[in-house]
């Protein structure tokens, strides 16, 4: 009771130290919130000191941060959120119509989550045993958000009239946006997923249904049961994050969601919407988090309190084969083709130009040579994704072993949309390059540590552990030799599947102008700046995007070869009666040779 307790104040406090650094924006960031409401309200406006004079006596700027803080969370008792700096509308109804929006494209976006994740598993679920794969899967999370949103607004939506490109007036309207948001996060998943399922088909009572003949649907199910409460806690992450981070996706198809909301407040520093829209996600988060852990301890059942749980993290080989010197080779290529060429040089008579032997990747808008683009700014990409990623898995590690501790700070991070991460970094620590970066970072660390603490708290209830632990190991050695050689493995593993999605975050933050400035050749910033010629010219996104497919076929393939090294066992044979149609068939059980 009182590490509840004490976990309910740690969250409460977070919470509250977000909606206040949210709402001390203007004055951490150094800047007038009456000028920059004047220039949202009216941008043909002059700032005359009489206008802005006139602006702070209606807020009530110039009583302070802290007056206005008090007066908006006293007022948070009666159900009112204020009126908003900009349209002088009530707050509370607005930001509960934007959740509305929100909740419905995230319900239809798992729904595409979930049978993208049924299909990258799917051959594993069928032949019930591990297989070599994963590039369509890896393409798949590769994909951009707001790449996928405005080709399929441009091709279905206006070209071929199928569905609604535009808007939000009923059902059909949710289909293409709902499309763009749940391949990525379905893919994911799915990986995630198809890294435990064969480990799960290996359990002795898998082994047993197959020998006695059960239909392999029923195995199947059984096992995906058995993975699912590793997998819950990110796909709470992923509910948080299809509600508010998908603020590109609603900038194009104009959805009135609370991502948009909340960067429109953000932008005009409406602090009163802003602060109203955090505090919703960060309830959503608490909701989510809280179903998912309650749901994954009614699947496990007692066996995690008793500690029976056999380990889904067996040792095994590292997966050899030709797939990462296929992908890591093609890659080195196109850099090593494009590195002598300049990707600075304009020749505006060769504007939008196809690909041809001149130019292998074709021409953007200004004419500059795409191959020399996409090859200089694979350092800037690769090295800043690679460190930003090494930081992730170290953090989300580190932090994943005291759950006590990262558990509401988790839910916390997770709640705040990229957008306005970026500008609470560039408020405390100044605009500048450095800044998209240390905004990913600061939440790329949170699924890997959710992923963590799932995996160790099934890990420690293992029978193997329990008899480790009965021969009196303590838990120093427990952890050094038991548990981090089972959880590293498929968080690392799970790190390098997020090494694209890393990329596209900086991609998303250029794409809303809070990344990569021109003429930069970052992969992110060419996705942006050739996006709107993608009907014309779909070559100048299709290099970038292919490239970045790439580098998530690369990131998967080199996670085939982490894996737990494999010990010496000793091999307990257990006969297993046969049915009328069956032979006897033996399984084998890993026994520790300690």
């Amino acid at each position: 009771m009182r590490h509840q307790v004490t976990a309910l104040l740690w969250r409460a406090g977070l919470a509250l130290a977000l909606v206040c650094g949210v709402g001390l924006l203007p004055w951490l960031a150094r800047t007038d919130p009456a000028l920059t409401v004047l220039r949202a309200r009216s941008a043909e406006r002059a700032p005359s000191p009489e206008a802005l004079a006139d602006i702070r006596a209606r807020l009530g700027l110039d009583e302070g941060p802290l007056r206005l803080l008090g007066q908006w969370f006293g007022g948070l008792w009666r159900g009112d959120a204020g009126r908003s700096w900009i349209s002088g509308a009530e707050v509370t109804p607005a930001v509960l119509q934007a959740l509305g929006a929100s909740l419905l494209l995230m319900a239809v976006a798992l729904v595409v989550a979930v049978v993208t994740a049924g299909l990258v598993c799917a051959r594993t679920l069928y032949r019930q045993e591990r297989r070599n794969g994963g590039s369509f899967s890896a393409i798949l999370a590769a994909l951009p958000e707001f790449l996928t949103a405005s080709v399929s607004a441009t091709v279905v939506g206006v070209q071929f009239g199928w569905l609604p490109a535009l808007g939000w007036y009923g059902p059909r309207w949710t289909v293409l946006p709902a499309l763009a948001l749940g391949l990525p996060a379905g893919a994911v998943l799915g990986r995630l997923l198809d890294d435990l399922l064969p480990s799960a088909f290996a359990e002795p009572w898998a082994l047993a249904a197959t020998a006695r003949g059960l239909p392999r649907r029923s195995i199947a199910r059984q096992a995906v049961r058995r993975c699912l409460p590793g997998l819950l806690p990110n796909a709470g992450l992923f509910v948080v994050g299809l509600t508010g981070g998908s603020v590109a996706v609603e900038q194009i198809y104009d959805i009135p969601g609370l991502g948009r909301t909340t960067l429109r407040a953000a932008l005009a520093q409406d602090l009163p919407v802003l602060q109203a829209g955090t505090l919703v996600l960060l309830l959503l988060a608490a909701a989510a988090a809280g179903a998912a852990r309650l749901t994954a301890r009614l699947l496990i059942g007692p066996a995690l309190r008793d500690g029976s749980l056999p380990s889904l993290h067996r040792s095994s080989a590292p997966v050899r084969g030709i797939r990462f010197l296929v992908h890591g080779g093609l890659l080195l290529v196109v850099i090593g083709l494009g590195l002598p060429r300049d990707p600075l040089a304009l020749d505006t008579g060769q504007r939008l130009r196809p690909p041809s032997w001149t130019h292998p990747f074709g021409t953007d808008a200004l004419g500059r040579d795409m191959l020399a683009r996409v090859a200089h700014g694979a350092f800037d990409t690769l090295l800043l994704a690679l460190a930003i990623g090494a930081v992730a898995l170290l953090t989300g590690v580190l932090l994943g072993l005291l759950p006590r501790l990262s558990g509401p700070l988790v839910d916390t991070v997770n709640a705040v949309p990229p957008v306005l991460g970026a500008l609470l970094v560039a408020a405390v620590a100044g605009s500048g390059p450095a800044t998209p970066a240390l905004a990913v970072s600061a939440v790329a660390w949170a699924p890997l540590a959710v992923h963590t603490s799932a995996l160790l708290r099934q890990e420690r209830a293992a029978l193997h552990l329990t008899a480790t632990r009965g021969l009196g190991a303590g838990r120093r050695h427990l952890l050094r030799h038991e548990l981090l050689p089972a959880v590293l493995p498929p968080v690392t593993r799970h790190a390098l599947l997020r090494l694209p999605g890393t990329a596209l975050a900086l991609a998303s933050l250029a794409f809303l102008g809070l990344g990569a400035q021109p003429p930069s050749p970052e992969w992110g910033l060419l996705l942006a700046e050739n996006q709107p010629y993608a009907e014309r010219a779909p070559w100048a996104v299709l290099a970038p995007a292919a490239v970045l497919a790439l580098l998530g076929a690369l990131a998967v393939s080199a996670g085939g070869g982490v894996r737990r090294p494999r010990r010496r066992t000793t091999d307990a044979v257990a006969v297993v009666p046969a049915g009328p149609a069956q032979r006897p068939s033996t399984t084998r059980e890993l026994v520790d040779s300690r």
